[in-house]
């Protein structure tokens, strides 16, 4: 019985050890980041404005050292030129410095600016910024010249013979004042000197997917050639999570390479990271619930490259560069390219992948190494979560098949532990006769284990079962949107945040506001006393030290957890509950005697003196 403790406590000081590295490290490091990003930012904001007021300050330009007319394609698309100093100005001024297309569709809304065709305004129309329901939705691309810049746009590396190209200054021409939506999409046109005619048709989807059909008419008496290229800049640096089981950065699946993530401090430490050419594949970068990927027409060989700029305004980039295309005189080419800007919703990303045969398009969802246990985990939330139509309902209901998934298991591990205590005094019989001798009192050990049937460790398989479980619904509640602003009942509006409220305030009652430490809400207090309930289900530990760990654990756990998602600290509350039933219910079909109440009894009952 002793060893099987050894192993209950090995197994909860290392799970106490990762809990106390989320709460000691992860989250004071998350307020370390986000108050220097704030501070920079600050800075950045004050270095403007100065800048400003000086002679020759202008505001940022779009250009780029994209090849032009009498240069070569030898590279790939260079980074939005700043033009030396910047200011930024308010959404609404951008908005209005170019002539651009209404977008509107059931998950976006924006304007498509006719300036380079530049995705640059874009909101996610069923996304707000908090649980309220009136607070602002949330804003996804920006123009260049806000302080939160972040784009998209498509074009060309042309040569001495195409003459001058579609590129971030190129004002298209559209007729009429169409709209774009999934119904209408938009055709822009432009011709160049050298008699070359561009056509893009752009179109979208119910959704976040965008279509960019390209068609290049030469009608000069020479072939020319001209390369596609992609690219996706954002001109400021997120609050990030800080969280090791999320990236949040640059990524794409690029070929034989596969998957590539590419954190912002490693880009700009490197400044430029190219994989190898590939013909399939995607690239972008990603947040923790948003993202924005481009992919280009598959089949067609092209080079990636995440870059790092600090010229003028600092700025990361993804971008491609395809191999050049000719188009001989007389002749049409027509390629054709994606954009994703939106929400990481499981099934949309999925029904992309297979629609439109991207590469490992799932893989913008961070399922990690552990993805064989995190994606069955979400399916199942998903299931539940549509047929009750409440993921913490759906929660509850995934433990309860979890734990009839693993009965048999855990039913033989229960009966192991009951088989434990009935030879217990067996056990005590065999200390009292080999005294000191530990190698002769372990063979006798091992003969009465193997009379009775025993296995000393299979009471451990429940809590190591419990942990990959537990690890795989944090994964899933904190890196799927669909966990995001779903509520449970009552107080528990976000089940991917912490419980809101605290005992030390008694739950609102009092006008307090307490530390983040000290925020111990309902569930995590309800998590706490079921986990003290089940360890007091057995004898307590003669060893002191041992009695210590088991008294205090569950006080620890409570502090720690109640700083993690609500979700799991429910999971936590309803599994510990239902091992309490059927440890209890094995318990007394085995004949054995639950030690629960007179384990609380003791706890209040005055020991007795000792003798003078």
């Amino acid at each position: 019985m002793e060893q099987n403790r050894n192993y209950f406590i090995a197994i909860g000081l290392s799970v106490l050890i990762l809990i106390a590295w989320q709460f000691l490290y992860v989250n004071p490091k998350i307020e370390r980041e986000r108050a220097a990003q704030e501070a920079l930012q600050q800075q950045q904001t004050e270095q403007q404005t100065q800048q400003s007021t000086q002679p020759g300050s202008n505001t940022p330009t779009t250009s780029s050292d994209i090849p032009q007319a009498g240069t070569t394609t030898t590279g790939l698309p260079g980074a939005a030129s700043s033009g030396g100093a910047t200011t930024t100005i308010s959404r609404d001024a951008a908005l209005g410095q170019a002539k651009r297309i209404t977008i509107d569709t059931p998950a976006l809304s924006g304007s498509l600016n006719l300036s380079g065709a530049r995705f640059d305004d874009l909101k996610l129309k069923n996304y707000h910024e908090t649980v309220d329901p009136t607070s602002p939705i949330i804003e996804l691309l920006s123009p260049a010249n806000m302080e939160a810049g972040y784009f998209a746009e498509f074009g060309y590396a042309g040569n001495e013979l195409s003459g001058q190209v579609p590129g971030p200054d190129t004002v298209w021409t559209v007729d009429g004042n169409p709209k774009l939506t999934p119904a209408t999409p938009v055709v822009l046109s432009w011709t160049n000197d050298k008699g070359l005619t561009f056509e893009r048709t752009v179109s979208v989807d119910e959704n976040y997917m965008f279509s960019i059909a390209d068609a290049v008419t030469n009608n000069s008496e020479a072939a020319v050639s001209v390369s596609p290229y992609g690219r996706i800049t954002r001109l400021y640096k997120p609050h990030l999570t800080g969280i090791y089981v999320l990236h949040e950065g640059m990524l794409g699946v690029i070929g034989e390479e596969g998957l590539k993530e590419i954190d912002y401090d490693d880009v700009e430490e490197d400044r430029t990271i190219a994989p190898a050419k590939a013909s399939t594949g995607w690239m972008g970068i990603t947040d923790k619930y948003w993202a924005t990927a481009l992919i280009p027409a598959q089949g067609q060989p092209f080079q990636t490259r995440f870059s790092y700029y600090q010229d003028g305004r600092a700025r990361y980039q993804t971008d491609y560069l395809s191999d050049a295309i000719t188009i001989n005189p007389g002749q049409t080419q027509t390629t054709e390219k994606h954009l994703f800007a939106g929400a990481k919703q499981v099934p949309i990303i999925n029904a992309y992948e297979e629609s439109f045969n991207i590469e490992n398009f799932n893989k913008m969802i961070d399922w990690g190494w552990f993805h064989f246990i995190t994606r069955p985990m979400f399916w199942v939330l998903d299931f539940f979560y549509k047929f009750f139509g409440n993921f913490g309902v759906a929660i509850l209901a995934t433990t309860v098949l979890l734990k009839l998934f693993f009965f048999p298991l855990a039913n033989k591990s229960y009966k192991s532990m009951a088989n434990m205590k009935k030879v217990q005094p067996k056990m005590e019989e065999i200390k009292a006769k080999y005294g000191d001798d530990r190698q002769a009192q372990q063979k006798a050990m091992m003969e009465l284990y193997k009379k009775e049937k025993i296995n000393p460790v299979a009471g451990c398989w429940p809590v190591l079962l419990q942990i990959p479980v537990f690890f795989a619904l944090y994964k899933v509640l904190y890196i799927t949107i669909e966990m995001r602003h779903a509520p449970f009942f009552g107080w528990i509006q976000d089940l991917s945040a912490p419980d809101p409220t605290t005992i030390f305030n008694l739950f609102g009652l009092i006008p307090f506001d307490p530390p983040t430490f000290l925020m111990i809400g309902v569930w995590p207090l309800l998590m706490g006393i079921t986990m003290f309930l089940q360890m007091r289900m057995n004898p307590t530990p003669p060893d002191p030290t041992q009695a210590m760990i088991f008294t205090w654990m569950p006080v620890v756990f409570t502090f720690m957890l109640a700083t993690f998602p609500a979700g799991l600290v429910i999971y936590w509350a309803w599994n510990n509950f239902l091992s309490i039933i059927q440890q209890g219910v094995i318990m007394k079909r085995q004949g054995v005697k639950i030690e629960l109440w007179d384990n609380l009894a003791g706890l209040v009952k005055k020991k007795p003196k000792a003798a003078e």
